[in-house]
């Protein structure tokens, strides 16, 4: 099908013409000639009705076949010999214009161009304009005539004259030759150019004859791929198109930085959109628009991203507007938008690397000497401990930042994309995790713990939520949990005991928190632990109350506050002096050497507290308790006379036990390390702490020793300072590496060795569990379904899993069966 026209309605002749006398030769003089008045546009002094009636009568007197003849060699005769003329010479100045190119301005071709347009629309649509009048005095023809014969009809069979005589017309000859359209095309398409190239254009006539090809098929076949805007001209503006943007491609890549050439890539697929809708035609919006896509950015955004003011340089300097239109641009080509997930990736990867090689130098690097002490100084050692804090913090903070940053850009650059967050999760988790660093999990629980002892102090609700809120984040990144739960166990447990936390309301929440997303059983012990400090203040205040009711008031009685900790629930391998047992001395007793006064005590509360509690087993844990004692120093010549200095002392609970020993010796009378050990039975670690911190800190030198070195050797000799004189009459005395640090080497394999029992009892309980369950398994399956069961608390060696199950078959939990060595059947 071709153009249309709107139906007409003309009264039929109202005289009666039986007895008519038609000759078709006069009569068709005198339609030809309102015909060609009508095409010159001369028709106003026609009457339609009389030359209705001559056509009529042509058909109702069995001419029509003749008079359909006729009008269509009329129709080709005028086109021929009147519109083909002038549009020739339009179209040879254009296609001069277009062949000169070098030599044209771009205004010499636009104006040629727009000629040739303007006048095939005027063409067009003068032709329109008649054959709608023809077809209406050709009415009865086309509705007797054309029907019974099937023919087409006058005004469709005008349109395709149109097409075959003048738009199918060779313009230029040769195997090359252009007709008309060819040339319309090449106008229209140079047109196009300029406009990209930023020119104005009349888009009015190129409108008119998109609209003029989009009227007519190919051939007389209907149908809306064979529109001649569909067969001739789309190809050729799409191949074109194709050309333009390959080429803009390039350049853009050579001269511009990656944020420019986005903005390019998105203004340019704006533009042929609306050209689409003002100019072309809407049908093509999608094709021409995947033509863009794919030269400007499917097959150049791996390289746009790649540049080196690509994605990386665009993250690193928070370019948030241009990273959107990065997104965009890939996802329009790419749902998964692999290219720039990659990229993200890669980058958050190569900074996370640099924070923890930042990290891990920190910790590794000596710290300077701190001015104003000398070679026997314990600044030295507090200065490498809290060096390795501050590394701690810093890779704490350093992530955090990270995480910041990169949901910043998510949000507001990559419209929250879930495939995106999911890419930066695992990247996350990735390097926080990573085997090249494997202290991720001991600094974010470092991280909580100096957030409870002072990082929330001072802060409002909101602000302490947030404090919760990242700390929760980084412990969704962490792989290990069991590994997280041994540290924050340990760093709690220093909390609880030495009452440093700030808030006990915080501490609750962030283990609320916790429980959300980790579960019951990893809370299950923690909420335990303060349970047990609860427990415990009630027995310490129950104890006070039962002395109490001993007799009268004792001035030398000393006072005891217990903490009582349940041994499966608390770490005690990790808490100072635990058991106080030295692996080493086995054969001396356990546990240190408390003074009568002190042991008395202690004797006098396991009483009291097994008398509530019959069955039970109390053990001393020394290292981790504090005493209050008065120390007296010789009189020294005042103002007033000689005297006496006195100081209350807060100290460890060892080195109480040191400092009493000094009680029974003479003036200026010495112990050395070794004889201080024999008669303390401290831990050898436990000890040297405690005597660094009596002895060479300058503020709480308690102890003088001999020599004035750093290390202590067992040949140092001790005596009790004299001389002693502070400014305040409550002292602290604290010990070297008191409170929670990062673990050096050996303590860190502890920890390991530790987790890694502990997760061997995990995998052979997962194990039986799983059999007891399926009664069978095969060894793949048994393998696999471990390692999901275990994936939230630690993901688990292969290696581990298979040791597991040989000692499970070794103690018969399991039996290989007969048939098939690689199942498994459980053994009740």
């Amino acid at each position: 099908m071709i153009a249309s026209r709107g139906a007409r309605k003309i009264k039929p002749p109202r005289k009666n013409i039986q007895g008519d006398d038609v000759d078709l030769e006069p009569t068709w003089v005198t339609l030809s000639d309102s015909f060609r008045e009508i095409h010159t546009q001369n028709a106003s002094q026609l009457s339609y009705e009389q030359l209705y009636r001559h056509a009529y009568v042509l058909v109702l007197k069995r001419k029509g076949d003749q008079l359909y003849k006729r009008v269509i060699d009329f129709e080709h005769d005028w086109l021929s010999e009147d519109i083909r003329p002038r549009l020739h010479t339009l179209a040879s100045s254009a296609l001069l214009s277009f062949e000169e190119y070098d030599t044209k301005t771009v205004n010499e071709r636009r104006v040629s161009g727009e000629l040739l347009l303007k006048g095939a629309t005027k063409a067009w649509d003068n032709h329109q304009t008649c054959i709608n009048m023809l077809a209406d005095v050709l009415m009865y023809l086309d509705r007797v005539y054309c029907r019974e014969q099937r023919r087409t009809p006058i005004f469709e069979a005008c349109m395709e004259l149109f097409r075959d005589t003048v738009l199918k017309w060779l313009v230029t000859k040769g195997e090359d030759g252009m007709d008309l359209l060819d040339v319309l095309s090449t106008i229209i398409l140079d047109q196009v150019r300029m406009e990209r190239d930023g020119d104005t254009i009349n888009k009015h006539f190129i409108r008119s004859c998109v609209h003029m090809m989009e009227s007519l098929n190919e051939s007389n076949t209907d149908g809306q791929e064979t529109r001649l805007y569909v067969t001739r001209f789309q190809p050729r503006f799409l191949k074109a198109s194709t050309e333009f943007y390959r080429e803009e491609s390039e350049r853009l890549i050579r001269e511009n930085d990656a944020g420019t050439y986005c903005r390019w890539a998105s203004r340019r697929i704006r533009e042929e959109e609306d050209r689409c809708r003002s100019t072309l035609s809407e049908s093509t919006t999608d094709k021409i628009r995947r033509v863009v896509e794919d030269e400007l950015i499917r097959n150049k955004i791996a390289e746009v991203i790649a540049m080196p003011n690509g994605v990386k340089f665009m993250s690193d300097n928070n370019r948030i507007e241009e990273l959107s239109l990065v997104y965009n641009l890939n996802a329009r080509v790419d749902s998964k938008k692999t290219e720039l997930i990659t990229a993200i990736q890669k980058r958050v990867a190569q900074m996370g690397d640099e924070i923890n090689r930042a990290a891990l130098a920190a910790s590794h690097t000596p710290p300077a000497p701190a001015p104003g002490y000398s070679d026997g100084s314990t600044k030295s050692g507090e200065r490498v401990v809290n060096q390795h804090t501050a590394a701690a913090m810093k890779w704490v903070e350093d992530v955090l930042q990270l995480k910041d940053k990169f949901d910043t850009i998510w949000r507001l650059s990559f419209a929250s994309d879930q495939a995106l967050q999911a890419a930066l999760s695992k990247v996350f988790s990735e390097f926080i995790n990573a085997a090249t660093f494997p202290r991720g999990t001991e600094y974010i629980s470092l991280f909580i713990d100096d957030n409870m002892k002072k990082g929330i102090k001072g802060k409002t609700e909101h602000e302490v939520d947030l404090v919760l809120d990242k700390a929760i984040t980084l412990l969704r990144y962490v792989q290990d949990k069991d590994m997280f739960e041994k540290y924050y166990k340990k760093h709690l447990s220093r909390r609880l005991l030495m009452n440093k936390s700030v808030s006990n309301d915080v501490e609750k929440q962030m283990i609320s928190r916790m429980k959300i997303e980790l579960g019951n059983n990893f809370t299950s012990k923690l909420e335990s632990m303060f349970k047990d400090m609860t427990v415990s203040e009630e027995l310490s205040n129950g104890y006070r109350a039962y002395v109490d009711k001993l007799g009268d008031y004792d001035p030398a009685r000393v006072d005891l506050s217990m903490h009582v900790l349940t041994a499966t629930v608390w770490p005690l391998d990790h808490m100072s002096g635990a058991l106080d047992r030295d692996p080493n001395k086995q054969d001396k007793a356990q546990g240190p050497i408390f003074p009568p006064e002190i042991e008395r005590v202690k004797k006098g509360f396991e009483k009291f507290y097994l008398n509530r509690h019959s069955g039970r087993v109390l053990s001393w844990l020394g290292g981790m308790g504090t005493a209050d004692i008065r120390a007296v120093f010789p009189k020294v010549p005042t103002k007033d006379g000689l005297r006496e200095r006195k100081h209350e002392l807060n100290v460890s609970t060892y080195a109480m036990i040191i400092l009493l020993l000094f009680n029974d010796l003479s003036e200026n009378e010495a112990l050395t390390y070794e004889e201080i050990e024999a008669r303390t039975n401290i831990p050898p670690h436990e000890l040297t702490r405690n005597l660094q911190s009596l002895s060479l800190a300058t503020k709480t030198r308690i102890l003088l020793k001999e020599p004035m070195t750093r290390d202590i050797k067992p040949t140092d000799r001790f005596k009790f300072n004299e001389g002693f004189s502070g400014k305040f009459i409550r002292i602290k005395v604290g010990v070297v590496s008191a409170g929670n640090r990062v673990e050096n080497d050996k303590e860190r394999q502890d920890t390991d060795d530790s987790v890694r029992q502990m997760r061997a009892h995990y995998i052979e309980a997962t194990i039986v569990r799983i059999m007891k369950q399926r009664k069978t398994c095969a060894h793949l399956q048994l393998i696999s379904e471990t390692i999901s069961q275990l994936a939230s608390h630690f993901k688990p060696e292969v290696t581990m899993i298979k040791k597991r199950i040989e000692s499970l078959l070794d103690k018969e939990y399991l039996a290989r069966m007969p048939e098939d060595d690689s199942m498994y059947k459980y053994i009740t």
